[in-house]
């Protein structure tokens, strides 16, 4: 259903015209059986074709090429998903060498510098859509190494909403718009989504990333990215080890609050591009720590989950994170369409000593990105397109195509004598530097079956949720209510709702009160384990480098404790701006003028991270007489931010109308809100404010309603 379904409850003609909307999902004959677009019958659409339960996945398998062929051609020109997104390049810089474990020459040398290419996306909406939405976002990084490009296609998230590559097109067809009304953009809080996540159990763990405040970062600079899969690290001499990847963000992981994010959808829709591109421009360059887990061959059947799962994490608790280098970006696109847009990400691009696993879902996006690229960019040689042209030399004999931009004389085949047998085979030396598949034992009845080993689907979603603060999982609770909310089955929302209840009795009950629907049966044996390295409680980052604070000033503000205190936090790096009711100018207290950065009325509270009120009893009626000025304090304190206010001005505290404990209390710092009252040097406020602002949020505030 549309997102602003629920607009119909209780209008009995809204409500007759939403059953005929749900009835068209019913209306194909019951018995129909699913074929091929050759009319063949298909007896199996959830497992691809693969070497054993555990085995690689079949090229024979004609059904699920064709699904996946089809479906990544629906759309033409933007991709189908990832869609919107930010680029930069920048480099990569390894501490130390993991020759130990790997050949790969990027990873090589301690602080030889490896020019990359990232880019930041939404996974559901256009490329018209807002950055702010809760959706996934990917992290897409790519690697232009002395052996060729490889690129490593992350997310946000550890975890993906399906185990087999063949359900791709099923789950994004769901999450997408709805097909009669292409409804709701850049939002999965519709039917088809919570239908189909309701009837695949090996989706809950990915809801309950993405119904946390991980779903909406506040901003691509301050988001963890993971690479999802199980990949291999394969020495010189054949040795694999498997290996998980991380990108931690050097200012912390944050987010916003859901009021919040849709607030900024509609002030700034580019608020997270913008973000990133400002920050470059500034010269504060993003910056993120190369972690990984890494675990033995021998240790394969180790855990408690299979490695193969993409549903599944490795609890750091069990595999620490080994910090392995850094990620740095420091230059902006010049050209949106010819970098951004048309960079071509493929996670089969891997360079000697990274190699796969039999990960299904992993063995499908091989295929697939690859098939997509083809269309999308018009042929087969979009790797000439210079954002995508590998720093290594290229050799072959792949010739003409659209798109051809190079000029290739003599023989294209092999083998040949009259070219001088060249381009020849790199390995016929035996010379380093040449890739060579890992050296698996495959064998297998081709079956299409899924190992029994993935069959857990809610005991990592336990573990998520127990990992929780109280106040991230007050948010999870608001967020499965809003999205359910949106769904007009109640059928669905029942089946959801007893989903919840094997990931946990309380989150279950209390979702089912919010959609007026009974508590589903506790499920029993449900995990207690928890991970405290998934809550964002742990994962600040330290500093208030490149944070946001706006100071409310008009005629009469105290302008020199504005300046002793814009420049305190701005020695803490801080970006200090002022906004006033116009552009321009006001006039301090003491006549001098201050300069004004911003008119108020082109900004909200939730563009920044933290508010400043001075004193100045001229300047704060002003503010308290003006919604504009009173909306900004009650948002910023209702959405968690830190509050620093100046002598008079706790006047606009009480007209924001916050409690009095906060206004008038000595608790007051222990909630984010300080008040200068004269004894102590604004000096020293800016510093405890500072310090608050780095905490980035205080989910327990008197009267917070997020």
């Amino acid at each position: 259903m549309p997102a602003h379904a629920e607009s119909g409850r209780g209008n009995p003609a809204a409500q007759d015209a939403k059953d005929q909307q749900l009835a068209q999902f019913r209306a194909a004959p019951a018995h129909d059986a699913l074929t091929t677009d050759q009319g063949v019958r298909v007896d199996d659409t959830d497992n691809a074709l693969r070497a054993g339960r555990r085995g690689p996945t079949l090229l024979e398998d004609f059904h699920n090429r064709e699904k996946i062929t089809h479906f990544d051609h629906e759309r033409i020109p933007e991709r189908v998903v990832h869609a919107r997104g930010a680029g930069a390049y920048g480099y990569f810089e390894p501490y130390a060498s993991l020759s130990e474990f790997t050949c790969a020459d990027f990873l090589a040398e301690a602080g030889r510098r490896t020019p990359v290419f990232v880019r930041f996306s939404t996974v559901q909406g256009p490329r018209g859509s807002a950055d702010t939405v809760r959706d996934v976002r990917g992290f897409a990084t790519k690697f232009y190494t002395r052996e060729g490009n490889y690129d490593l296609v992350g997310n946000n998230m550890p975890v993906f909403f399906i185990q087999d590559a063949i359900k791709f097109p099923d789950f994004v067809h769901a999450v997408k718009m709805e097909p009669q009304n292409e409804m709701p953009t850049g939002a999965s809080a519709h039917d088809t989504f919570w239908d189909f996540c309701s009837l695949q159990p090996e989706s809950t763990h990915m809801l309950m990333w993405l119904m946390s405040d991980r779903a909406i970062p506040r901003s691509f600079r301050m988001m963890q990215g993971f690479g999802v899969h199980t990949f291999r690290f394969v020495t010189a001499d054949g040795r694999g080890t498997f290996v998980k990847f991380h990108w931690k963000p050097k200012l912390g992981v944050h987010s916003l609050v859901w009021d919040e994010a849709q607030i900024t959808a509609g002030r700034d829709p580019d608020f997270n591009r913008r973000d990133l591109w400002e920050s470059i421009e500034a010269g504060e360059y993003p910056e993120w720590e190369l972690g990984v887990q890494l675990v033995s061959e021998e240790d394969e059947f180790a855990f408690d989950f299979d490695l193969l799962d993409a549903t599944k994490i490795i609890p750091e608790e069990q595999v620490p994170v080994r910090p392995v280098g850094r990620l740095v970006l420091n230059r902006n696109p010049q050209n949106f369409f010819a970098e951004t847009e048309q960079v071509a990400f493929h996670t089969a691009n891997i360079v000697p000593g990274i190699d796969f696993t039999n990960d299904p879902l992993l063995q499908g996006r091989n295929f697939s990105y690859l098939d997509t690229q083809l269309i999308r960019l018009g042929g087969p040689n979009f790797s000439q397109i210079p954002v995508n042209r590998p720093v290594a030399d290229v050799h072959h004999n792949h010739r003409d195509g659209f798109g051809q931009q190079v000029i290739h004389p003599g023989t294209n085949y092999f083998p040949n004598s009259l070219g001088g047998g060249c381009p020849a085979h790199a390995g016929a030396g035996g010379g380093a530097g040449v890739f060579r598949h890992y050296a698996e034992r495959v064998d297998g009845e081709k079956i299409r079956v899924r190992s029994e080993s993935f069959q857990d689907h809610y005991s990592q979603a336990a573990l998520f949720w127990n990992s929780m603060a109280d106040w991230e999982k007050r948010h999870i609770v608001e967020a499965f209510r809003f999205e359910l909310g949106k769904v007009g089955s109640v059928e669905v929302r029942e089946r959801m709702t007893g989903n919840l209840a094997h990931v946990s009795a309380d989150l279950a009950t209390l979702v089912a009160e919010g959609l007026g629907l009974p508590a589903p049966a506790p499920v029993p044996g449900v995990t207690t384990a928890a991970s405290p390295a998934l809550s964002q409680e742990n994962l600040s980052g330290t500093g208030i480098r490149t944070r946001k604070i706006a100071v409310l000033a008009a005629d009469g503000t105290d302008a020199g404790l504005v300046n002793a205190v814009r420049g305190r936090l701005a020695a803490h790096g801080a970006i200090v701006e002022v906004l006033a009711a116009h552009d321009g100018s006001v006039q301090g207290a003491g006549g001098e003028l201050l300069d004004v950065d911003r008119a108020m009325p082109t900004m909200a509270s939730v563009l920044y991270d933290a508010v400043l009120v001075p004193g100045g009893a001229q300047a704060v009626s002003v503010l308290a007489a003006d919604p504009a000025a009173v909306r900004f304090v009650e948002e910023a304190y209702r959405h968690g931010k830190p509050l620093a206010v100046f002598g008079e001005g706790t006047r606009l505290l009480t007209a924001a109308r916050l409690p009095d404990e906060v206004v008038l209390g000595e608790s007051a710092p222990s909630y984010g809100v300080f008040t200068g009252n004269g004894t102590a040097p604004a000096e020293d406020v800016a510093d405890a404010f500072a310090v608050a602002i780095e905490r980035h949020r205080f989910p327990h505030r008197p009267g917070l309603l997020n």
